[in-house]
Formats: structure tokens, sequence, C-alpha cells
């Protein structure tokens, strides 16, 4: 079963959804994006009542903006206690608990950030919504000094940020202070079979500018990698589907490792894999798409694809827009400047730039020898793309 929501539903998406003939909601989002093809799309009523027969069944949606429907109607199963246990950042602090016994978390309202002492916080620490998306609202800590400026910057931010998104996916009320987390960082694509098994389907490098960037402006992913860290995560994944009871679930969990096996959790987004469609990725990697693997509870042959894929890395860049940008007065966006810096493009998606703080994302392929066109992207200002 899908439900489509904003921000995003790629090609991929929606040609998949076409031949799976899985129940696809129908709503503003679904509508719009199957116009004019004759594809069928549930009611309300009839995916409820489709779900409400089944409530063991795989449900998949492209967006955390799909929660707050999800609550209000799909409640006869546990589904909506599963979502709300990974999207708030401190209960699932609380459930790993103990396989981390030394690692420093504290939640915190908003209205009483004020009064935090940072003199008895674990500097460095990040502080970001307990329930986030996209990087927003997120801020490194790295002195006292710096503690009071991430404050100041988080009240300023607030009331922009809440008309981004819905409460159910960026809820501000309330924030998570955590020790930082040391090591490369990557973010794994996975879902839980009918049995409760992990599937690992794509695990991504996040590659960063500078020890305090927190910003998500590039993934890359490739055999290498996989192969590398796949046991491992599987193994992590393996315990949080058990604590949680996971089965036919999806989920987007964020992860560092210190190169010793030892890993630690940022974060886990439940109901999906990369936002944006970003997952999309994989399909390009490695042939694997997605949605289609989950639905269908297959399972990638690690070994048969590393043997096409070797000396590849396959690469997602966002083209931010700077926070400093007054994007009403953005004219137009020179989308073939912007692909141009890329040898080997492989898709370039057009984001509407007045309702996000982004205008593009591209996915594109290097050699696994040659990363500077990815290394030029981490410090490249994207405003002379933008026409005012």
């Amino acid at each position: 079963m899908f439900i489509l929501e904003k921000p995003y539903v790629s090609d991929l998406l929606k040609n998949t959804l076409t031949g799976l003939g899985k129940p696809v909601l129908e709503n503003e989002v679904a509508s719009e994006a199957f116009k004019n093809s004759g594809a069928s799309l549930c009611s309300e009523n009839e995916f409820v009542e489709a779900y409400d027969k089944n409530t063991a069944q795989p449900v998949y949606s492209n967006s955390e903006n799909a929660i707050d429907w999800i609550d209000n109607n799909l409640n006869k199963g546990d589904l909506p206690q599963k979502i709300r246990l990974f999207k708030d950042k401190g209960a699932f602090r609380d459930l790993v608990k103990d396989m981390y016994p030394d690692f420093f978390y504290r939640t915190v309202k908003f209205k009483e950030l004020d009064i935090v002492k940072a003199e008895e916080l674990p500097i460095p620490c990040v502080i970001k919504p307990c329930v986030g998306f996209f990087s927003l609202g997120v801020h490194m800590v790295e002195s006292v000094q710096g503690w009071n400026e991430a404050v100041d910057a988080i009240q300023n931010e607030v009331e922009h940020i809440k008309t981004m998104y819905p409460a159910k996916v960026l809820e501000l009320d309330n924030f998570i202070i955590e020790k930082c987390i040391e090591g490369e960082e990557f973010a794994v694509d996975a879902y839980y079979d009918a049995d409760g098994n992990p599937v690992i389907i794509n695990i991504l490098g996040h590659l960063f500018a500078s020890s305090d960037d927190v910003s998500d402006r590039c993934y890359i992913t490739s055999t290498d990698i996989i192969n590398k860290h796949h046991d491992d995560f599987l193994a992590l994944l393996q315990e949080i589907g058990k604590r949680a009871e996971l089965k036919n679930f999806p989920i987007h969990i964020e992860v560092r490792t210190d190169g010793r096996g030892n890993l630690g959790v940022i974060e886990v987004n439940p109901m999906r894999f990369a936002g944006w469609c970003v997952t999309d990725l994989g399909y390009y990697a490695y042939g694997i798409n997605p949605y289609k693997y989950f639905m269908k509870g297959l399972k990638p042959d690690w070994s048969k694809i590393s043997g096409c894929c070797d000396g590849k890395v396959f690469a997602m860049v966002i083209g931010e827009i700077d926070s400093a940008v007054d994007r009403s007065k953005i004219k137009s966006v020179d989308y073939e400047r912007f692909k141009s810096n890329f040898s080997k493009p492989l898709e370039l998606r057009k984001i509407d730039y007045t309702e996000h703080p982004v205008f593009a994302f591209i996915f594109a392929e290097v050699a696994a020898d040659n990363m500077d066109e990815l290394k030029k992207m981490l410090h490249a200002d994207f405003t002379p793309y933008l026409n005012f």
C-alpha cells in the first residue's frame, strides 16, 4: 500500500506504482501525480478498509507528511505507534539506552532552552528537534559560546520553520541535546520483511564540508561502501528490529562508525527510505527498485552487483539556497549551468524554490579514484545559478 505526499514524487515511483498494482491512496498529491495516466487510486474508505483487513501488510510513503493521516485513519493496527517510536528521537534513545550506556542525551522544551547551563553539556554536542526532518533546526555546538549562538539561532528560526512542514513531521516544542557521535556518517535504506528480518537496499555515505557542517548536501554510494559496512549495519538493524518488533516496515537510518566496529545511531526515519525520493539513487547505481523490493520482499544479491559497479561512485547533490537569499526575488535558475558541474549526470530534478530552500537534486556518476567534482560541490556557493 502506498501513500504519496509532498514534497516530491519521482518518475520512478510513479512508474513503479503503475505496474505494481498495489493500493495507492487517492489524495491531492496522488491525483496530481497520476493525472491523465489512467491509474486507479483508492478512496480513503477503500484504502482504510483494505488496510484493516490485513494490518500486517507493507505500507510505504515517500514522505513523513503522511504521518498525520496515518494517525487518524490507520489506527486499527500498531503502525502509528511504530512510527512515533522512531519519529520521537527521545523515545528512540530510551529504546536503545542500554545499548549505549555511556551516551549522553537530554530532552528539553523549546521554552526552556535559555535556562540550560552549557557548562553541564558534553561539548561538542548537537541540538535538534525531537521530531525533525531535513536538518532543519539542527545545530552543532563546539563551545559554550557556540551553545548560546545555537539557542539564539533556533529561537529565530522556529516560526519560519513551522511554515515548511506539517506538525507531525517537524515538532518544535521539544528538542534533544546529544553527545556528538564520532566517525564517518552513513544513511541506510532498509526494510524488515514479513518475518522481521532486515534487508539492506542501499548504504549512502554522507560527505561534509567541515566538522561543523550539518547539511544534507551530498551523499554517495558504491559497492565498496556496501561491502565494507553491510554486515555490521545488518547486525544493528537486527537488534533494533527485535526491540521494536518490526515486520513489513521500511526505514531510513543514519549511523556513524569509527571503523572499529563501534556504531552509533543518529536517528531512524520510519515508513520510508531516503526522503525526496533520493532512494532512487539505488536504481541508477545498482538497478535496485526500492519500492518494488520492499513490496515484493526482494533481496539484493550484492555479490553479483559488485562485479558490475567496481570503480564507480554514485552521488546525490542538493542545490541548496542560502538562508540569506530572498527566494521571492528569484526569477529563474540556470539549471544547465548547475548540471555542467558533473561529467556524467544521471538525472536532474527541478524543485520549486518558492516552496523550499532548494532548487534542484542531481544524481551523478563519478570515478572512485577521482572525487574532485563532489569535493568542489561541498564548498560551492550555489547563488550564482540563481537569476534575480
